[in-house]
């Protein structure tokens, strides 16, 4: 059975003033239901693992939030990183440990933050990755693209392997201009890196010591102690020397040009949730386009001769909006945003210049 990790880490700027450091976008119910992101993930999982085999990657800030929405989990499986190292060390550390469990263990790691409509269709696409995983390939899921994304990094595939719906990636790209984009979704070869990947955890580990060596060693030492009374010194000790480099960079990048890469195509309604702008289009709207997050929450929201508006009422008052179309309106209880939906990307913008004026209170 799969062992599956959810890295849960990242602020989510550009939700802000919803996301916070401290309350980030995956602990919020930003999925047109009462469930966190967080939460739909790890329900999302349930054809696939157990409780005992799910972990979930988060930083000390998180914890207790993280505990308090996933009551279902071991607290053992929930995983504390003492400091942000990106998530090749994240993703090393919950391997590392589940190689202590199972040296032979198939993990698949899932991120927190990810909306998908077709959760039937993502388990059948992720059962076979498994399959290529147990062959001992290091597998990714990627996704099929449906338009010219700008956002997002993509696959270069080769063929299918006989017999297999799999595709062997020749090279992860970075994100494209946008002609680039538009050529790559007409040559029919690439898909979106989503950042899910499906190995086994010895595969991953060996390919890790190969390219990464000292954070191989590092994350090693620290499962060696896991669970043992040196645990937290190991981990305060050994962590904060560990590169801080994204697990494509570190690993899969190179694993793709050893030939050592292949990747599933689905398209299973996948998105990642990355802007207000995003949630409008993929969350219930009124006949008129708008949609509102909360609308259970008094006294709610009240619109009038509006149209595709994408209104966040979070502060316990009244949320009224009138004669205007394609905006972003987010009522926290110290902070207001009013953007317009196409601005959406630059919400970070503003997160970047409250750090830089000093005013981290509001980040």
């Amino acid at each position: 059975m799969l062992y599956a990790v959810i890295p849960a880490g990242g602020s989510g700027t550009r939700l802000w003033p919803l996301s916070r450091a401290g309350h980030p976008k995956f602990l919020h119910p930003l999925t047109g239901t009462s469930s966190s992101l967080l939460q739909a993930t790890v329900d999302r999982l349930a054809p696939l693992t157990t409780p005992d085999r799910t972990l979930v990657v988060t930083g000390a800030a998180h914890v207790a939030a993280v505990a308090r929405q996933l009551t279902g989990l071991p607290e053992e499986n929930i995983l504390v990183e003492p400091s942000p190292r990106d998530s090749c060390a994240a993703i090393a550390l919950a391997a590392a440990v589940i190689a202590v469990r199972d040296p032979e263990a198939v993990m698949g790691s899932f991120a927190a933050d990810h909306l998908i409509s077709d959760p039937d269709s993502w388990v059948r696409t992720v059962q076979e990755a498994v399959r290529g995983a147990e062959q001992g390939m290091l597998m990714t899921v990627g996704i099929t693209p449906t338009r010219p994304e700008t956002g997002y990094g993509y696959l270069e595939t080769g063929d299918e392997t006989d017999g297999t719906p799999w595709r062997q990636v020749a090279e992860f790209k970075e994100k494209p201009a946008a002609e680039v984009a538009e050529a790559y979704v007409r040559s029919g070869r690439h898909l979106w890196n989503a950042s899910m990947f499906v190995w086994r955890v010895d595969v991953f580990l060996a390919e890790l010591a190969r390219q990464q060596p000292a954070l191989h060693a590092g994350v090693m030492a620290i499962a060696a102690a896991w669970g043992r009374p040196e645990q937290d010194d190991v981990l305060g000790t050994v962590w904060p020397t560990l590169p801080k480099i994204s697990v494509d960079y570190a690993v899969m990048e190179g694993a793709a040009t050893a030939g050592r890469v292949a990747t599933v195509p689905g398209d299973f309604g996948w998105n990642d949730v990355g802007d207000f702008h995003t949630l409008g289009d993929v969350l219930p709207a009124d006949e008129a386009g708008n949609v509102v997050l909360g609308t259970d929450a008094k006294p709610g929201v009240l619109l009038r001769d509006t149209a595709n508006l994408v209104v966040v009422p979070q502060s316990g008052r009244l949320v009224a909006v009138l004669g205007v179309r394609d905006l972003i309106v987010v009522d926290t209880p110290d902070a207001v945003l009013v953007c317009p939906r196409e601005r959406a990307q630059d919400v970070k913008l503003l997160v970047d210049e409250l750090k830089e004026r000093g005013e981290e209170g509001y980040v």
